[in-house]
């Protein structure tokens, strides 16, 4: 008796292989374990405030005054990731170099070290004793315990982001267009602008929005360099931590429930525009 295998097709209808059925089953099950029951949780346990209540917890002159610090603090730094993302993505794949290795790997630096480590670096580093904030000190420019500092953190964390987004596609990236393009006489620049840039900007768009979300909810690498001030560099999540330690477990759901939605709303604006934009760029 011969064994029937079921074939799947994918979009340009070549066969995959076999086990569709149990592969989706397992995929759906860890995506509800790992991801959607939390998520749903956040909102079950906010759920249990009356509607006065959430909105005086969402709307303290504290709280406020951290999702501004988060959402400021992280669109800076997701913008300066932007364009040095794109200038690191350039080096690593148009240019040999001694060493390139090595300092390909330590983009992923950040992913890999633990992130109160990176806050304790980064604070010694900055403070007005440390090696580089002391240079800044001499001429006035407090960079630790100031919303600079909290940037500067957020870049760390972000900057891989966005260039493990963009390599790859100039690695795929045809060199004929640009060829072309001299050939018409166009400048370095006119060509940068006109034919690369369109095509990396949805990938530069990923990696924005990644960096962007990060930001919002870093809390170890953030938390030291922040130096915690209220009203001035006090971070959401810090006041998540804080409302935990209190035993206000609705309060801090409260406040989770406005980042996530807030990071939502980002990747989903982030989406849109990325379709419409491939879409103008195959057209």
């Amino acid at each position: 008796m011969q064994q029937q295998i079921v074939k799947v097709k994918n979009k340009k209808g070549i066969h995959v292989i076999p086990g569709f059925s149990l592969s989706m089953g397992v995929t759906i099950t860890l995506l509800g374990l790992i991801v959607l029951i939390p998520l749903a949780s956040i909102a079950l346990t906010a759920s249990k405030l009356s509607p006065m209540e959430f909105f005086k917890i969402v709307t303290d002159k504290q709280v406020v005054s951290g999702y501004i610090v988060s959402l400021s603090c992280a669109l800076i730094a997701a913008l300066v990731n932007s364009v040095f993302g794109v200038i690191l993505a350039w080096v690593l794949v148009r240019y040999d170099f001694p060493c390139k290795r090595i300092v390909d790997g330590m983009i992923e630096l950040p992913f890999a070290l633990p992130t109160a480590v990176a806050g304790i670096a980064l604070t010694s580093l900055y403070v007005d004793k440390g090696w580089i904030g002391g240079i800044f000190a001499q001429a006035g420019i407090e960079i630790a315990y100031t919303s600079i500092g909290i940037t500067i953190a957020m870049i760390f964390i972000g900057i891989p982001f966005v260039v493990r987004s963009i390599q790859p596609v100039l690695e795929k990236l045809d060199n004929e267009y640009e060829e072309a393009a001299a050939i018409l006489g166009a400048s370095r620049r006119r060509i940068f602008f006109k034919v690369i840039f369109p095509e990396i900007f949805p990938a530069m768009l990923t990696g924005f929005g990644l960096a962007l979300a990060r930001g919002i909810g870093e809390y170890g690498s953030v938390v030291f360099i922040a130096g915690n001030i209220p009203l001035k560099t006090q971070i959401a999540p810090l006041l998540i931590v804080s409302k935990l330690e209190q035993y206000k477990y609705a309060d801090a759901t409260a406040i989770a429930l406005i980042l996530l939605i807030i990071s939502f709303l980002i990747l989903l604006l982030i989406n849109i525009i990325q379709v419409r934009t491939s879409k103008y760029t195959n057209s």
